[in-house]
């Protein structure tokens, strides 16, 4: 290829990015990155619904099962770490996708990502203070006068978010924009060509209640009570995620397992329209319908990618 390219394949859950990953990645000589927040974490299988070993067609899989379910593992990090895979990818003469819904975690690979200062308690109690004696809009105004694009884009009741420019702008003398406009991709220089599925609303809420069905029979408690055994706390960060946190409230009886898989199953269709709406956002995506496993859909995508990168298959 004549300049160094990613491949990035996103939209939301059970849109059938991993099958339509797969496929081109076999055709176009790929490896994939995933790029899901929750599948990063050993031992969260079934909830994840991470592509087992056995059934990636002899397609290097990277960025899964990489830590352990108490560790942390920031968009930052995942920035780096893809960047190097790419990197080592490209020196394989091999073509990296990059697949999955975690928005946070692309942007930061493709814009790169400010991670700011550490939160200081002592300026926040502060601020929050002034909020409570002058009002909210007091805030607003204060952000309007040191960062006015900042103020343009936060809602005046965002207390939280106006608190974080402030915070930023007394703790490094920058506005939070001007961080931003210096940040920079880790891979910066490189192509990437994006790639979002799209499917109907009627359709996500069928494939995902079809889905959560799926994981309960594939033993999905089951497996969240192995990791509770081997010592896996409860506050685990992955624990905390979508379908784990509401099963974890059935496993202590807060509600029953018909009413734990209608509860997921909305959430994620919840979850999905919020990454619709991130994904919209971001600059230069083609979009293409779904789901992603359908031939038509394979062979779209297919014909697109042979026009951009110039007939090359690999």
């Amino acid at each position: 290829m004549p300049d160094p390219t990613v491949v990035a394949i996103l939209g939301p859950t059970t849109s059938g990015k991993s099958a339509l990953a797969l496929a081109l990645a076999e055709r176009f000589r790929g490896e994939i990155i995933n790029c899901d927040s929750t599948a990063v974490y050993r031992g969260f299988d079934i909830g994840t619904d991470k592509v087992a070993v056995e059934e990636r067609r002899g397609i290097p899989h990277h960025l899964i099962d990489i830590v352990e379910p108490t560790d942390v593992y920031t968009a930052a990090q995942f920035a780096n770490d893809a960047a190097r895979l790419i990197r080592e990818i490209h020196a394989r003469g091999h073509l990296p996708f990059v697949v999955g819904g975690t928005g946070l975690y692309y942007r930061a690979l493709v814009r790169g990502l400010f991670p700011g200062p550490p939160a200081d308690d002592a300026l926040r109690a502060r601020l929050e203070q002034r909020a409570d004696e002058r009002g909210t809009p007091h805030l607003h105004r204060m952000l309007q006068r040191i960062d006015p694009a900042s103020a343009a884009r936060i809602l005046v009741g965002d207390r939280k978010r106006m608190i974080r420019a402030l915070e930023v702008y007394f703790l490094t003398g920058k506005p939070l924009t001007a961080h931003f406009a210096d940040t920079v991709s880790p891979i910066a220089g490189m192509r990437v060509i994006a790639i979002g599925l799209r499917i109907p609303a009627e359709l996500i809420a069928e494939r995902t209640a079809r889905r959560v069905d799926q994981q309960f029979e594939r033993g999905l408690l089951d497996e969240m009570r192995g990791l509770i055994a081997r010592g896996v706390p409860e506050t685990a960060r992955p624990f905390g995620g979508l379908v784990y946190r509401q099963a974890l409230e059935h496993l202590h009886g807060v509600r029953g397992e018909a009413e734990t898989r209608a509860l997921i199953a909305t959430e994620n269709r919840h979850y999905a329209r919020r990454q619709m709406i991130w994904f919209r956002k971001e600059p230069d995506l083609e979009w293409f319908a779904g789901p992603g496993e359908l031939p038509e859909t394979i062979t779209a995508v297919a014909r697109f990618l042979e026009a951009r990168l110039g007939g090359a298959t690999g």
